[in-house]
């Protein structure tokens, strides 16, 4: 009973000298009944981004894709016009995975390989309803990108697909992921799975928006 008095008034003194009461070690926080993730260092960019609120969208269908880029400026717009706060406020992470995966990639990439990308997403450019020679949302996605938006890639989808179009160009696999991963958008971050981009963006503080 004194040594556990000794270390609560220890805890105490710790807060007045500014010693961060969450640095807590994972023992110590399963001891309190509190769940604490462990971080990883290939999550390290998520806290890197500066922002006093994060946001995360979850993509992963086609179709609805330009619902998150919507919905990411109507996050800047309503915090600029309901809190007074710039685009620096906010953190903002995009996922994509499964069939947006290749929005990620720049408008050379869409014309070697728009044709696949196309098949494999289900996606027809939108207005014309044929097969994208280049990335339809790429000059969106690039003005989101300059206001402070990141990518986070899904690399299983990244290296499905690079298997897939080495099978039809005849070049190997990590030729193709090569050049893809090379060829994607400003600061486009290749996350081990989408969904554990997602997953590990609200383990560090993003809340989440799913679109599908």
């Amino acid at each position: 009973m004194q040594r556990r008095s000794f270390l609560s008034r220890f805890h105490g003194l710790a807060a007045v000298f500014g010693v961060a009461a969450n640095a807590a070690t994972p023992a110590a926080a399963a001891e309190s009944g509190r769940f604490e993730p462990v971080k990883h260092p290939q999550d390290d960019w998520l806290d890197s981004l500066p922002g006093k609120h994060r946001v995360v969208f979850d993509t992963w269908t086609a179709s609805r894709f330009p619902e998150a880029m919507q919905f990411a400026n109507n996050i800047y717009r309503g915090n600029k016009d309901g809190y007074d706060l710039s685009e620096k406020d906010l953190a903002i992470v995009i996922v994509a995975r499964h069939r947006t995966a290749p929005f990620a990639f720049n408008d050379a990439m869409w014309a070697k390989y728009g044709k696949p990308f196309s098949e494999r997403m289900d996606f027809l450019d939108p207005k014309t309803n044929k097969v994208p020679t280049a990335n339809v949302y790429s000059a969106q996605l690039g003005g989101l990108l300059k206001q402070g938006v990141h990518l986070a890639v899904c690399n299983l989808t990244t290296r499905s697909t690079a298997q897939r179009l080495a099978e039809l160009t005849g070049a190997t696999a990590d030729e193709v992921y090569k050049e893809l991963t090379t060829n994607a958008l400003g600061n486009a971050h290749f996350v081990a799975a989408g969904v554990i981009g997602a997953t590990r963006a609200q383990e560090h503080g993003y809340a989440l928006i799913s679109i599908g």
